[in-house]
Formats: C-alpha cells, sequence, structure tokens
C-alpha cells in the first residue's frame, strides 16, 4: 500500500511509519516538526531509502496537503496540535491546525481520490458526560478548545462520508502512551514526564487529589487499530468511530505507585519519591474508560497490552534512551 502518515515525525506517527516501512509498504511522512522529531523518522529514512519519503510541509497550507497525498492511496491523519492545556492557552492555532489543517487535508483527499482516510479522533470529544464505561455515541459538551476541534473533525468526515461518498475511520484516542514520548517541552504528556522526573530523583507533582482516573492505551495498541483500519474489508466498519484505548482504568495516584515500582527496579532510590499535590487542572475530564466492544465486533480489535505491561515497555525505553 502506498500511505501517507501526516505528523509522522511525533510520537504515534513515527511508531505507524516504523511499523508500516517493516510490513514492506511505501510510506510518506508529512510534518513540519513543530512538535515532531526529526530524530524520530531520520533513522527510518536511512534504513529504507526505497520506500519512506519525507516531506516538509504545514497542513495548514492546502498546496502542502495537494503535494502530500500525491500519488498515495491512503492517509494515516496523525497531524494535530495536542494538549488540552496548550488548547486552553492558545485556541486560535489549535482551530487552525486541528480544524483548518483537517479540512485541508480531507478535502485534498477527496481530490486525490485516496480510498480510505483513517484520522486520530481523541477522547477529549466525551466531555462532561458522565457515563461509563464511554461509548461512541454517547458524547457530552466539550470541556476545552482542544476537545471542540476533535469533534469538529469528527463532523466534518461524517458529512464528506455522506456528501461525497468518501471513506473514513476515526479512532479515538485514549491518552496513548509508550515509545518516543516526548518528555521535554511545557506540554508533555503525564507519563514522559513523571517518568523524567523520577529518573531525575525530583518530585512530580500530580493535579488533585490523584484520584482522577485514565484509560491509558499503550502505543502497540494503537497501532494494531490503526493497521485494523487500513484493512479492513467489513463494509459495517467504514464511515465509523471507534475508541482505540486497552478497557481499562488506572487513577493517577496508581499510576505512580507502579511507575516507582519499574524504575525501582532500575535505582531503588526512586521508591522513595513522594509526589505533591496541586490543583485540578481546567479542561481535565474527572474519569476516563472506554468501552472497545465496538472496534472487537467489526474490526476484530484485540489489544494485546495491559496498561501495566505497556508501563513496563514504555520505562525499559526511557531508561535506555532518556
Amino acid at each position: 500500500m502506498k500511505i501517507l502518515v501526516t505528523g509522522g515525525a511525533g510520537f504515534i506517527g513515527s511508531n505507524l511509519c516504523e511499523y508500516l516501512l517493516q510490513g514492506g509498504h511505501i510510506v510518506r511522512c508529512l510534518d513540519n516538526f513543530t512538535t515532531g522529531k526529526p530524530e524520530n523518522i531520520f533513522p527510518l529514512l536511512e534504513k529504507y531509502p526505497e520506500t519512506f519519503q519525507l516531506q516538509v510541509g504545514d497542513i495548514r497550507n492546502l498546496v502542502d496537503c495537494q503535494k502530500a497525498v500525491e500519488g498515495m492511496e491512503y492517509v494515516l491523519h496523525e497531524a494535530a496540535l495536542g494538549s488540552v492545556p496548550r488548547s486552553i492557552k492558545d485556541p486560535i492555532t489549535t482551530n487552525e491546525v486541528n480544524i483548518g489543517g483537517f479540512l485541508n487535508m480531507i478535502v485534498a483527499s477527496r481530490d486525490a481520490g485516496i480510498r480510505r482516510f483513517v484520522f486520530a479522533a481523541s477522547s477529549s470529544t466525551y466531555g462532561d458526560s458522565q457515563t461509563l464505561p464511554k461509548v461512541e455515541d454517547v458524547i457530552g459538551k466539550p470541556l476545552s478548545p482542544y476537545a471542540i476541534t476533535k469533534y469538529v473533525d469528527e463532523l466534518y468526515a461524517d458529512v464528506f462520508a455522506r456528501t461525497y461518498g468518501f471513506e473514513y475511520i476515526g479512532l479515538r484516542y485514549f491518552n496513548v502512551f509508550g515509545r518516543r514520548q516526548d518528555p521535554f517541552g511545557a506540554y508533555a504528556a503525564v507519563i514522559p514526564l513523571f517518568v523524567k522526573k523520577f529518573m531525575a530523583h525530583e518530585v512530580p507533582n500530580i493535579n488533585g487529589d490523584g484520584e482522577y482516573s485514565r484509560d491509558f492505551t499503550y502505543i502497540d495498541n494503537v497501532i494494531q487499530m490503526n493497521q485494523l483500519a487500513l484493512t479492513t474489508t467489513n463494509p459495517d466498519a467504514v464511515n465509523q468511530i471507534y475508541n482505540t484505548a486497552f478497557g481499562e482504568r488506572t487513577t493517577l495516584n496508581q499510576l505512580v505507585a507502579y511507575l516507582k515500582e519499574y524504575l525501582s527496579e532500575f535505582d531503588p532510590e526512586i521508591a522513595k519519591i513522594e509526589p505533591t499535590h496541586g490543583p485540578n487542572r481546567a479542561g481535565d475530564i474527572p474519569h476516563s474508560l472506554a468501552c472497545v466492544d465496538k472496534a472487537k465486533n467489526l474490526l476484530g480489535y484485540n489489544p494485546q497490552f495491559s496498561m501495566k505491561q505497556g508501563l513496563k515497555e514504555a520505562v525499559k525505553w526511557y531508561w535506555e534512551n532518556l
């Protein structure tokens, strides 16, 4: 297959590029390196010179999007500005990238005759819904500008399917973590941020009392979902939104306990570090737990990594690479 991965130099995108290249596919990466890292993909460019291409470009530029889809058959659209706090601080740029950029990509894909457009949606779409576990067709009001942008993307995809016969699958990612997730920067996700703190013998700070919970999802489960979304031949499976998660929730306090346990195998001093607690963060959903029955039934999804299994793999990777 000939596959464009937007945001291919990012955490999730680069893992997808690597997986697809290992499978013998032709892959093109589109990235502007705002949050993506050259070191995530340069080794792949060296290893797969015949089948891997890099296009430096911005999804906010329609011409860049048109150039990126040229000659491609499928799109994995991972490019976005993540982070709820970033969107609260700068809603305009988040909107430009996540909605304007998405619209550019979906228009370019439609015009280029892309067979299927698979995109990164978000569990933030569930907003203030109290329902647990989260089921795809029951959502609440968004709690952040970021959540609004990711929901609008779902609406655009649905309208394009109805209006133009466009084929899409949206994957609502739940707190993805794993190798290559950046622990540095102002908007680092909680797992790499806490790993970095513990490894430096610094005290991590938990937002709130630590009883907020998340369905932390290891990167290899996300790769499996993207692969299934690309290749499914089930007509009922396309033009759908799916939760992409393991289906198990972990509180932040539990997360810290696991991190201390796994990291102290490398450095026993880490077991002595106790986190501090601060106020809850604006825009945060208190609890997040996915029902993955729809993905199992329509796509044959079978996640291989529980949160604890994935966390052991991630901790090992950070210990060897940070």
